[in-house]
């Protein structure tokens, strides 16, 4: 090719690519793995373990987080979970297993499949400075554990940890918890929900601390100064008026949290709901709606 004509046609391909509408520039994600925190099941687990994990599949999930076992062993469940195409990526322990059972739970979560374990929950009585840094001891401790096996350790907020604790230097729990636990240890499974309940912006959180937040829980609410219930165990001294919804039939931004996915760090996206009325329905309105999102 001649010089001129080599120069005239990369000139007219700059300006076609210059042309173009700002859009066609943007790449867009899709959740391709959406992924069902079982505890949003609870009630049917127990009736039809093996039958709801297939009515969870059936749906379209592809993943699936464990909150209890309902009394079978590892390899019981990894055989239900492989047979309707499932993984099962991560699971909630209690504090006290993860205190005095960890090595029992790290061979669980090994035949289970399990890359992620995740402390769910601080009990309220514990929730004072000498109980969060028992718990900032605790987690590097476990989370060094997990790490030699392969496996991540997570912590799950609620409202309550975004409240300053006394003793913490004006601190909430969560930000105290950031600070003082080793990142490459201890992770966060953000509750895209609670933390917005708490009037907090996770995608500030995100920017503060890329790669921090591998799992995230995702459900709607909506505000309703008539709702019955408070959820006070979730919220603690946050006060919140509403009431917990489908994904997609509430008010949190979704698209605007998942631009950010890979600030982030997002490997694995959990619908839950606490409140699921009808539980079927629920999750298939949730996984519709997050299957067909674009971001």
């Amino acid at each position: 090719m001649k010089r001129r004509t080599f120069i005239e046609t990369s000139v007219a391909a700059a300006a076609l690519y210059a042309a173009r509408p700002s859009w066609a520039a943007e790449k867009t994600h899709e959740i391709k793995r959406v992924g069902l925190q079982l505890y949003t099941v609870r009630r049917e687990m127990p009736k039809d373990f093996a039958g709801t994990i297939a009515k969870v599949a059936q749906t379209g999930y592809k993943e699936v987080e464990f909150a209890g076992y309902f009394d079978h062993t590892p390899k019981e469940v990894r055989e239900i979970v492989d047979k309707n195409g499932l993984t099962a990526p991560s699971t909630h322990l209690g504090y006290d297993l993860i205190e005095n059972k960890l090595p029992e739970m790290i061979e669980v979560a090994h035949v289970i499949g399990h890359k992620y374990i995740v402390c769910p929950w601080i009990d309220e009585k514990q929730r004072t400075a000498d109980g969060w840094k028992r718990a900032v001891e605790l987690f590097n401790k476990a989370g060094e554990a997990t790490e030699k096996a392969g496996i991540q350790f997570c912590y799950h907020n609620h409202s309550f940890e975004f409240s300053p604790v006394e003793g913490l230097g004006g601190k909430g729990a969560y930000d105290y918890l950031l600070a003082e636990t080793n990142p490459k240890y201890v992770k966060m499974e953000m509750d895209l929900c609670w933390i917005s309940v708490a009037g907090k912006d996770p995608v500030a959180y995100f920017k503060k601390h890329p790669g921090r937040f591998p799992l995230v829980h995702v459900k709607d609410y909506v505000n309703d100064p008539n709702a019955t219930s408070s959820y006070a165990g979730a919220t603690g001294s946050v006060v919140f008026k509403g009431r917990l919804a489908d994904v997609g039939k509430g008010t949190i931004d979704w698209k605007r949290i998942f631009e950010h996915s890979e600030t982030a760090g997002i490997k694995h996206y959990f619908v839950e709901n606490d409140d699921a009325k009808e539980p079927f329905e629920d999750i298939k309105i949730s996984y519709d709606y997050l299957a067909a999102l674009r971001f």
